[in-house]
């Protein structure tokens, strides 16, 4: 059954080859269904913890095929409500991108439905629901997803790393209440159990001097993960996919929004029997988020700066000046000073809009509207100015292609799907319009999308 408009608003909001990994090959059809399982997230002296997942597994299995393969999935939906998947970061053919309401229809209970597409690009990905999104990802519903090189770079290990946060009851249960107004208007729902690959003090055992490749993925639902290393010296070498240039040496904090990632090159440092940590840093503390336990020497010498990785298509943009340009108002939020809005095609009050549960406006809109923010011919070049008016930082994450930030400048950042917009600021993105097809942009806390923060692109 087709969603309508007000039910798509209402509906949206690992070491390599680790048990669970389905490696993809041509022709070969594997199931994820997503259904209810039991899982020991919380220590062992808490009770199991039901969540919703792929396979039964959490985080979901492990994708891993080469640069240009062809992944084919049978999603089967074993939940009471309908689902979908979104392949986060695939440059992708529209229909199957997995947005219910946009580009398919949501699966319904005990139905089925085939994702079939080639991976262009090499890097760190990951799928999720996109259908009641808030609540679907925040109970489990998620997994990584990694396109190879052709060539494997000179590392001597590789950690897929599931960054999230879970708001758990005293009794470790997921707690049901994703309707709460302070996390729809405020920075989203946070939770108070923080973990890595849905394991409690994640630990890896490496060797001294070993070079790491480290995969970053932040699946949390709002969390905003500040990091830095200890007993580890690194390079951070792609974002959200995309390899950078040169690589860029980690000297102090990172910064990983939601829905963003992260390729690492890591050289053990800390001494034989020691241990190294990627280190989470809140509110002036640190704390381990995963600990490496040194045991033996991998080399008696330390590597090279490690080169680049091979480079993925990077669309040109092409007569920057003359682009498509779009100014975008990002309002509303507690503290903000939004009045009103329009909400299914009627211009509302803020006051009725938090009585519906909305709380944030793009654009002017609050949700999906009629009319794309964008309407661009295929081939054009797209800039948009993101003026966030409101007191919080949003992860504004573009279905379907790549994008940069344009620098005061004029030079371009590197490419993105996810971007971190701070509250009270204004930035520009800029995107060559070359996937055909309705695509959706919005908040990547996934609280602020279900309360209002999604508009949509078309290029023809």
């Amino acid at each position: 059954m087709q969603l309508s408009k007000r039910q798509f608003l209402a509906s949206t909001a690992a070491a390599l080859l680790a048990p669970g990994l389905l490696r993809a090959s041509t022709g070969e059809i594997t199931t994820l269904t997503a259904k209810k399982s039991m899982h020991q997230l919380a220590p062992d002296s808490y009770p199991e913890t039901e969540l919703w997942s792929f396979n039964s597994t959490a985080p979901g299995p492990e994708l891993r095929l080469p640069k240009g393969g062809r992944l084919h999935r049978r999603l089967v939906n074993g939940l009471e409500e309908g689902t979908s998947i979104h392949w986060h970061g695939i440059r992708i053919d529209n229909a199957m991108d997995g947005v219910s309401g946009l580009t398919q229809d949501a699966v319904a209970p005990g139905a089925q439905f085939d994702y079939d597409f080639t991976v262009p690009d090499a890097g760190t990905y990951w799928y999720h629901a996109h259908n009641n999104s808030m609540e679907q990802v925040a109970r489990g519903l998620y997994g990584p997803l990694i396109v190879e090189e052709a060539e494997r770079p000179d590392i001597d290990a590789e950690h897929v790393l599931v960054l999230d946060d879970w708001r758990l009851t005293q009794t470790a249960e997921i707690d049901p209440d994703f309707a709460a107004p302070h996390d729809l208007s405020h920075a989203g729902r946070m939770g108070n159990y923080i973990a890595t690959n849905a394991t409690f003090d994640l630990k890896k055992t490496v060797k001294q001097h070993q070079r790491l490749r480290l995969r970053l993925i932040n699946a949390s639902n709002a969390r905003i993960f500040s990091l830095t290393l200890q007993g580890l010296e690194g390079w951070i070498m792609a974002y959200d996919g995309m390899p950078l240039p040169s690589p860029e040496r980690i000297e102090k904090e990172f910064i990983l929004a939601p829905a963003q990632r992260m390729d690492l090159f890591v050289d053990v440092i800390a001494a034989q029997g020691e241990e190294a940590y990627l280190v989470r840093l809140d509110q002036d503390k640190g704390a381990a988020q995963v600990s490496f336990v040194v045991e033996g020497q991998g080399s008696s010498v330390r590597r090279d700066t490690p080169v680049v990785l091979p480079p993925n298509a990077d669309p040109a943009l092409n007569d920057i000046d003359s682009a498509n340009r779009v100014t975008m108002k990002i309002e509303g939020g507690a503290m903000g000073s939004l009045s009103s809005a329009m909400l299914d095609g009627k211009n509302v009050s803020f006051r009725d809009m938090s009585s519906a549960g909305k709380y944030w406006a793009m654009a002017g809109n609050v949700g999906m509207p009629d009319t794309p923010l964008v309407d661009a011919g295929r081939g054009e070049t797209v800039r948009i100015s993101m003026v966030n008016e409101s007191a919080f930082p949003h992860a504004m994450h573009l279905h379907g292609m790549h994008f940069r930030e344009v620098m005061p400048d004029g030079s371009f950042g590197p490419l993105r799907d996810t971007y971190l917009l701070p509250g009270r600021e204004t930035r520009e993105i800029a995107f060559l319009a070359d996937n055909p097809g309705k695509w959706l942009f919005h908040c990547h806390m996934l609280g602020h999308a279900a309360a209002g923060m999604m508009q949509w692109m078309r290029v023809a």
